[in-house]
């Protein structure tokens, strides 16, 4: 990342006295960070005065940025940041001003000139402070009141025989005075008694003769409340609506009742199908052992000398592919793999197949984690294990050491894999590889993407792309295809 200094030359006219000021304010950017739990900037206008660049930020140190990289030297326009180019111009503050971030977060941000030895400014000094949580609740509750106010009009309208929606929502619909008197009940209400009790829904009787269970909820003084509740067999959501409009006293209570039964039998098969999978997963891995067990046995009883590379080799591809279903059965995720995990596992299962070669192996990735489908990682896995099994055999001639990096970058969906090493490098003369062909075969065909394998001096790269997301194009085409 370039310095303060750097980006003002490249980008600013301020005069190297105006780029001593904007330094000595970035030297307390942190502290002022970790005292306001905000993130904080300093924008420069640029050369020709029509945008702002960011010469500087700084993130509290627990680490809770409002944005997901750092944004030093990136461009801000006057559309996204009407505050700063205000200050910039006039040399005016603008306080707890709310604002959206290029990224669309909602922040209130703070900014202040910063000031020449001349008097100028040359440039603003911003704090912003994450509000969207804020910003939702006062939308919930502008909505809420609402929706009283909507409510307490349908129930005027009701009482002039104009049911409007209550009679065509299909939840069940109970209205109720200040007494806990049934004032109305639409039809998929009256239904629901009738189907779980078998007697029909009065008007003015209490709604505890109907839904005993309630009596506590009423009890209760939230304006709105929502629980899950069982009667008998069946599953439903509650809400409770209260209406405070006569001098703030309840002048009555909407109760909903929403079936989730359905849901909840969707729910529960999922769950026996999940632990189905995982039963799929757990046998897949144990065959797959099993095989990679008999292979080993058959290499420890006689297999000639030219053969024993080629059973390791299998044994290698079939070891990658059990340690996929390895890694989802010690995860919570019925599917997902962590691909940083599985890189890590195979590649120290490959170099510790050649004891004879003091070979690392380092994992680059800017995050902790990266989940792909079970169906992508098995591709993966192969392809890593082809990759670093070309390095350990043909990278390190006449070296008995040597270092392999696998570097993952994520760009939105797209995923760029690269294994280097600093061996002899890669030669086309080399002839032909049939694990270069799986390599090729498994990124064209299972992964949709794009292989390269360049020379480098010293050493080779070779670089995967694809896309992190399946996609289903090809099963869509297999079924048009039918005849």
């Amino acid at each position: 990342m370039k310095s303060a200094r750097e980006i003002c030359r490249t980008h600013t006219q301020l005069s190297e006295e105006d780029i001593a000021e904007i330094e000595k304010i970035e030297s307390n950017l942190q502290l002022i960070a970790d005292l306001n739990q905000a993130n904080i900037f300093i924008d420069c206008p640029t050369q020709e005065l029509k945008h702002a660049i960011i010469v500087a930020e700084a993130v509290p140190s627990n680490g809770n940025s409002l944005y997901d990289r750092p944004v030093t030297g990136e461009f801000a326009y006057e559309a996204f940041e009407p505050a700063v180019f205000f200050t910039l111009r006039t040399g005016k503050q603008m306080i707890l001003n709310r604002a959206l971030t290029q990224e669309g977060k909602m922040v209130k941000q703070s900014v202040v000139p910063v000031n020449g030895k001349d008097g100028r400014v040359i440039g603003t000094l911003i704090m912003e402070k994450d509000i969207t949580e804020q910003v939702e609740e006062e939308d919930k509750m502008k909505a809420l009141s609402k929706a009283t106010a909507t409510l307490s009009d349908i129930m005027i309208r009701m009482t002039q025989n104009d049911p409007i929606v209550p009679e065509i929502i299909e939840e069940s619909l109970f209205y109720i005075d200040e007494n806990d008197d049934i004032v109305y009940v639409n039809p998929s209400a009256m239904n629901l008694i009738y189907e779980i009790y078998g007697s029909k829904c009065n008007v003015g009787e209490p709604i505890t003769e109907y839904l005993p269970f309630i009596e506590e909820l009423l009890s209760l003084p939230e304006t709105l409340l929502m629980r899950e509740i069982q009667i008998k067999s069946r599953f439903f959501q509650l809400k409770k609506i209260s209406l405070n409009h006569n001098n703030n006293k309840a002048s009555g209570t909407f109760i909903i009742l929403q079936d989730l039964t359905e849901l909840k039998e969707k729910e529960r098969q999922l769950i026996v199908k999940s632990v189905a999978i995982r039963e799929i997963h757990h046998r897949v891995k144990n065959n797959l052992q099993t095989v990679a067990s008999l292979l080993r046995l058959q290499m420890r009883n006689g297999v000639p000398e030219a053969s024993k590379p080629h059973f390791q080799k299998s044994l290698n591809r079939i070891l990658s592919i059990a340690a996929v279903y390895e890694l989802i059965l010690s995860g919570s995720s019925a599917d997902d793999v962590n691909v940083l995990n599985l890189v890590e596992k195979i590649a120290h299962m490959i170099v510790y197949s050649e004891p004879q070669k003091d070979i690392s192996v380092q994992i680059n990735y800017e995050k902790s984690n990266l989940q792909l489908s079970s169906h992508k990682a098995v591709s993966i896995a192969l392809i890593i294990s082809e990759l670093i099994q070309n390095c350990v055999k043909h990278a390190f001639k006449g070296n008995s050491q040597g270092k392999i990096i696998v570097d993952f970058k994520k760009n939105n969906d797209r995923i760029e894999m690269k294994v280097i090493d600093n061996g002899i490098g890669y030669s086309k003369d080399t002839g032909a590889s049939f694990g270069l062909d799986i390599v090729k075969m498994m990124v064209e065909y299972d992964l949709e993407g794009e292989f390269y394998i360049q020379r480098m001096y010293p050493g080779t790269v070779a670089t995967v792309i694809f896309q992190s997301k399946e996609n289903h194009h090809a099963e869509q085409a297999d079924y048009s295809s039918g005849g």
